[in-house]
C-alpha cells in the first residue's frame, strides 16, 4: 500500500492523502520521500491550481512513526543527521510548494503533524481535533517542524505548547493562529476555500506566496514591494484580470 495517494480532478485541484491508516499517519522515511517527491513534482505542473492535504482513517497525522524513530535512535549521529534533513526538506517542500495548499484536518494532529498544518496555506479543522507538540514528553524537542511552527503561531504560543507538551482544542488552535477555521463541514468548507482560490489567478497567487516568505526575512520592505507590485501589473495576468474587471468580464484563467 502507498503511504499517500495523489488524485486530480479537471479543475486542476489534486488531493494528497496521507495513507497509514493503521498508525494514524504517522509517517516514516517512506511516507516522507513520498510527500517530498509529490509536493516538488506537483508544484512544477502548470495544470495543477490547488493541493488539497487530507489523512486517511481515524486521524489526520500522529507524526513520526515510534518505530521509525526508534529505528533512527539507534542510529550514529550521521545517519540521525541525515534522516531528520530529510524530514526537514519534506516540511520545506510543502510551506514552498508555489501551489496553494489547503489541509483538511480531522482527529488528531500531533507532534510533525502539526508541523504538517503549519506548511498549509489555509487550514480548517473539525471542532473535535486534538493538537499537540508532545516531543518533550519523549525527552526529544519538536526541532525540524519549529521554524514552521513559530511562524504560524508565534513565540508565545510556540514557549506554552512546545514547552508543556499539552494537547490543545481546534477551538485553541484557531486563537492562536495555527488554523483558519473550525468546521464539523469539513469538506463542504474545505471546497469553498478551493473555490475561493480557483478564482484568483494562479501566477499571481504563486508570486504572492513568495512575496509573504520574502516579506517576513526582510528589513526595508519598501523597495522590495514595490518591484514586486510594478512587475505583476505589467504581467500578462495582471493585464488581463484589470482589463476583465474593467470589462465586466470573468478572466481568463476561469474560461
Amino acid at each position: 500500500m502507498q503511504d499517500i495517494t495523489v488524485e486530480a480532478d479537471e479543475r486542476g485541484v489534486v488531493r494528497v492523502t496521507l495513507n497509514r491508516p493503521a498508525v494514524h499517519n504517522a509517517f516514516n522515511e517512506g511516507m516522507i520521500g513520498e510527500l517530498t517527491d509529490a509536493f516538488a513534482d506537483l508544484g512544477k505542473q502548470d495544470g495543477v491550481r490547488v493541493i488539497v492535504l487530507a489523512g486517511n482513517g481515524a486521524s489526520f497525522s500522529a507524526g513520526a512513526d515510534l518505530n521509525w524513530m526508534k529505528r533512527a535512535a539507534e542510529q550514529d549521529e550521521y545517519a540521525n543527521r541525515e534522516d531528520a534533513l530529510a524530514l526537514a526538506k519534506m516540511f520545506d517542500t510543502i510551506n514552498t510548494c508555489p501551489k496553494p495548499v489547503v489541509g483538511l484536518v480531522h482527529g488528531a494532529a500531533l507532534g510533525g503533524g502539526v508541523g504538517l498544518v503549519a506548511c498549509c496555506d489555509v487550514v480548517i479543522a473539525q471542532p473535535e481535533v486534538s493538537f499537540g507538540m508532545t516531543e518533550v514528553r519523549l525527552g526529544l524537542i519538536p526541532a525540524v517542524i519549529s521554524p514552521f511552527v513559530i511562524a504560524k503561531v508565534g513565540q508565545s504560543a510556540a514557549r506554552r505548547y512546545m514547552l508543556t507538551g499539552e494537547r490543545f482544542t481546534a477551538a485553541e488552535a484557531l486563537r492562536i493562529g495555527l488554523i483558519h477555521e473550525v468546521s464539523s463541514a469539513l469538506e463542504a468548507e474545505g471546497a469553498k476555500v478551493v473555490e475561493a482560490l480557483l478564482a484568483g489567478g494562479p501566477e499571481a497567487i504563486a508570486d504572492a506566496k513568495d512575496l509573504i516568505a520574502d516579506i517576513t526575512r526582510m528589513d526595508d520592505k519598501g523597495e522590495l514591494t514595490a518591484h514586486r507590485i510594478a512587475t505583476r501589473r505589467a504581467s500578462d495576468e495582471g493585464r488581463e484580470g484589470i482589463a476583465a474587471f474593467l470589462g465586466k468580464r470573468k478572466p481568463g484563467w476561469l474560461t
